[in-house]
């Protein structure tokens, strides 16, 4: 049907695939999925919609369920990115959920491979400047397959996990040791004296 398909014989790793087709890609939008969650037409739309009209990185809206006693620690590290990032208004909503999509300038921004880790490119789009906005929600929770677990841990979630502190560590080296938060009026200097 005139799509263009990159193989590869090894598998290139959790999000890999995410740079190199943004690399490949000649679009002003990309949009990304993944190929196991089957989701339609009218719910890819208002990300590519957002992106067309301005929005240089349109998030899913879905940011996991909150409300629970022990919120799983996935979530809990979306949350967290965003207030990091002075975007608390984002809650929950990541690049490393899908859908998602982004515009070329975002792309080009951003860095094609620094989109193999997904919250460190939403803390480059954030810092940069770029419109970020959750535009639509799909509730990819309920629809994305349960991962298996090896000796009861489970392997992606440390990955997503360490990608999330990734960001922080990047965002706090482009910015300052207290990531642009102020001490709230605390003087540190007469402790000890």
């Amino acid at each position: 049907m005139g799509a263009r398909v990159l193989h590869y014989d090894e598998p290139l790793g959790h999000d890999a695939g995410r740079a190199v087709g943004a690399a490949a890609a000649a679009g002003r939008a990309l949009l990304f999925v993944d190929a196991d969650i089957r989701i339609g037409g009218s719910d890819l739309k208002p990300f590519v919609s957002a992106v067309l009209n301005g929005t240089d990185v349109a998030l899913n809206r879905y940011g996991g369920p909150v409300r629970l006693r022990h919120p799983h620690p996935v979530v809990l590290a979306k949350h967290t990115l965003n207030t990091f990032l002075g975007r608390p208004d984002l809650s929950g909503a990541s690049m490393t959920t899908v859908p998602h999509a982004i515009s070329r300038k975002a792309a080009d921004c951003i860095g094609t491979s620094n989109l193999s880790v997904p919250p460190l490119a939403q803390a480059i789009a954030v810092r940069s400047g770029l419109k970020v906005a959750a535009v639509h929600e799909v509730p990819v929770g309920r629809m994305n397959r349960r991962r298996g677990k090896h000796n009861g841990q489970d392997l992606l979630q440390q990955v997503v996990i360490d990608d999330h502190l990734r960001a922080m560590e990047w965002y706090i080296s482009h910015t300052d040791s207290r990531a642009g938060f102020t001490d709230l009026g605390r003087d540190r200097d007469r402790v000890g004296r």
